[in-house]
């Protein structure tokens, strides 16, 4: 197995197209595009093999709910002896606008309470993100309860798109290397 790309979210039908489960929205459309089913179900997670861009590539879901992300994370790292030099986290992001996509190569967690898991539990920051805007809730609600909301009829174009170019940009990393995937995708906006 060459590479990781693990997808943020909450189990379960009652999260289900919330503004958190973005990285879960991501890989579902890798799964759809590259007919790679999570069969597995194990270290907490939902699991699927196949070939992304040419590499062996695990599509993960852990299924611990965003703030321990990091206890299934470890556990399939430590499994496969993963290099998490070679993981791609797709997570939800408040500080990008709803719809914008970056990738970024390592750093901290700017307050992402399921990065905070995986650098937590790992003790590694240096694995790839995939960034998807969700924007920040503009009427004073709390960032916990915002992100638990289910996108709007005339939001849920914008993620799904989001999510069909964060694929991409997964594709992009795996294709290329992360610096070249950032200078492609990061200079394009959703409005583009």
């Amino acid at each position: 197995m060459d590479w990781a790309v693990v997808g943020l979210g909450n189990p379960g039908e009652s999260y289900a197209r919330t503004r958190h489960n973005m990285g879960y929205m991501a890989l579902d459309v890798l799964s759809e595009e590259e007919g790679i089913s999570f069969s597995q179900k194990k270290f907490d997670a939902r699991i699927g093999r196949g070939i992304l861009s040419g590499k062996d590539v695990l599509l993960v879901k852990p299924e611990t709910y965003m703030n321990r992300s990091g206890f299934a994370v470890v556990r399939f790292a430590n499994f496969y002896r993963l290099d998490l030099g070679r993981m791609i986290v797709v997570h939800d992001d408040i500080d990008l606008p709803l719809g914008d996509v970056r990738v970024k190569a390592g750093g901290g967690s700017a307050g992402h309470r399921g990065i905070e898991s995986i650098i937590g539990e790992t003790g590694r920051a240096d694995f790839i993100r995939v960034r998807i805007g969700i924007g920040r809730p503009g009427d004073g609600t709390a960032v916990e309860r915002y992100v638990l909301r289910r996108f709007s009829e005339d939001e849920m174009p914008v993620a799904t798109a989001a999510a069909e170019r964060a694929a991409g940009a997964v594709k992009d990393v795996l294709a290329s290397g992360p610096q070249r995937a950032m200078n492609r995708v990061n200079v394009r906006s959703h409005k583009n």
